[in-house]
């Protein structure tokens, strides 16, 4: 295999250590607003099941994440999967990779701004503000939370412009506030709860259907997703094997933390309290276990995790599009670097720009609890592929040492490939269920041809967006699949 190094391309500044990608790997996947609003939208699917389908969906993301490691220590790179996909794969697949993740952090950050403000909003109510501007302050209107969240959007993008390490150092602060109110209530509830504990939590078996664990699973791939958020800053980082430490580090605290909420929060909550307050879901557990003011902790960290998560998804976004356009499969003006931070500024600007402008679209579904599903829905299919086809770019990369070491090849080849197969078949099957499920098409959180259109415009766009760089701008990528790695070195000669 040829690895002469292609042409560079203007260099990110090299700033960050393990823990800096840690922090952004974790902010970015923001374990505590996925306890606190994703445990009570995934109890709704699969009842008293939360440990079993946590459990469940950390098997195949295992091996999404060993073949991310592993294509990182050949090839560090801020475009990652669009860079090893379109290289293993193909180049129109490397390039849809690229564009799903894109399309699909700019609609979670849409999400997550939405949730921001209503975290707000309820912290203010717990204070005793319920009305401002002559409005009653309702922390379930998507105007109203998107409204406040877009104007912490705006700060955070701004706070990201300056580089990773000052977004790094600020998202450490918050992470820490974060888990230790989620630690130390999460355990009191365990300890205290009403609901006894039971082992039958953890069968996956006893969910209610076959679409009831694939919605499941579906939505908890969206609470593992983030972790590759460390493998977008793989150039910025002193030594490239520090990306593939923090993302692993990362999971599997994720893993730890969803455990531990999702224990606690049916110990001390029913299946109907859980699924009957939604986004509002960490509050309510938080009013259980405490008076007022301990009791507002849990919310006070659920907005500092949502903050964290907004600017932790526009970072990696504006990195891989820093990466496309240097290949020129995106334009120029996402390739430029500021000389004076050393980041792709005006990139990063227009990420929050696409952001804001996505969340005023997502008005047309008025409750948030509604956006909210037909959100992680539609990410969480994207998502799916976008895992799969690195993984099958890892198997493929690496299917030499099926003969040369077996043990290697099974953990290199075999794990990725059944986590890629376990992907598709779910999303593939969630997909058939949306479209079996209604006659008709309506914008509803409830219309499975809505849940399943959503997606499928994501992928077409990415296909259509495609064409326009092979053929429009030339992009040299089609080629070969390649991508400019601007400054990382070549940890190994070979794809080995």
């Amino acid at each position: 295999m040829n690895d002469t190094p292609p042409p560079s391309g203007p260099a990110l500044r090299k700033s960050l250590g393990l823990l800096d990608g840690v922090a952004i790997a974790a902010s970015s996947t923001a374990a505590t607003t996925s306890i606190g609003i994703g445990l009570g939208v995934t109890a709704g699917v699969v009842g008293l099941h939360l440990p079993a389908i946590m459990l469940l969906a950390f098997l195949p993301i295992l091996g999404i994440a060993g073949a991310y490691s592993r294509l990182n220590k050949v090839e560090p790179n801020a475009g990652n999967g669009y860079v090893w996909v379109g290289r293993s794969l193909t180049p129109w697949l490397g390039f849809l990779v690229g564009w799903v993740n894109i399309v699909a952090t700019i609609a979670f950050l849409a999400y997550t701004t939405a949730v921001t403000g209503s975290a707000m909003i309820q912290l203010a109510g717990e204070a005793g503000v319920h009305h401002a501007a002559g409005l009653t302050l309702d922390p379930g209107s998507t105007a109203q939370t998107t409204a406040v969240g877009i104007v912490i959007l705006i700060a955070v993008t701004l706070t990201a412009v300056t580089g990773v390490r000052t977004a790094a150092r600020l998202q450490t602060g918050l992470l820490i506030f974060e888990y230790v109110v989620l630690l130390g209530f999460c355990g009191y509830g365990i300890v205290t709860g009403p609901h006894a504990f039971s082992l039958s939590w953890f069968d996956p078996f006893a969910i209610p259907s076959a679409s009831a664990l694939a919605q499941g699973l579906l939505l908890s791939v969206f609470c593992y997703w983030g972790f590759e958020a460390a493998f977008t800053v793989n150039e910025e980082v002193r030594d490239p094997r520090d990306a593939s430490r923090a993302g692993l580090i990362t999971l599997v605290t994720m893993l730890g933390l969803f455990l531990l909420g999702s224990i606690a929060f049916q110990r001390v909550l029913s299946q109907d309290e859980l699924a009957g307050h939604g986004a509002q879901g960490l509050a309510y557990f938080g009013d259980r276990l405490a008076s007022q003011p301990l009791a507002a902790l849990p919310l006070v960290a659920l907005m500092f995790s949502a903050v964290a998560s907004l600017q932790a998804g526009v970072i990696p976004t504006a990195r891989g599009m820093f990466a496309m356009s240097r290949d020129r499969t995106l334009g120029p003006v996402w390739g430029k670097v500021s000389a004076r931070y050393g980041t792709p500024a005006l990139g990063t600007l227009l990420i929050g720009a696409l952001a804001t402008a996505v969340a005023a679209l997502a008005l047309v579904i008025p409750r948030l609890a509604d956006m909210i599903m037909a959100t992680v829905n539609a990410v969480g299919i994207v998502v799916a592929l976008s895992y799969a086809l690195t993984a099958l770019a890892a198997a493929v990369r690496f299917r030499s040492l099926l003969q040369e070491d077996w043990r290697q090849g099974i953990r290199a080849v075999v794990l990725p490939t059944l986590s890629a197969i376990s992907l598709l078949a779910l999303g593939g099957y969630l997909g058939w269920s949306f479209y079996t499920s209604t006659d008709h098409l309506e914008v509803s959180a409830d219309n499975g041809w809505f849940l399943l259109l959503t997606p499928l415009a994501m992928i077409a766009s990415g296909f259509l967006a495609a064409a326009w760089a092979k053929w429009v701008r030339r992009s040299p990528y089609f080629h070969s699949g390649r991508g400019t790695d601007a400054d990382a070195p070549q940890l190994l000669a070979t794809s080995r």
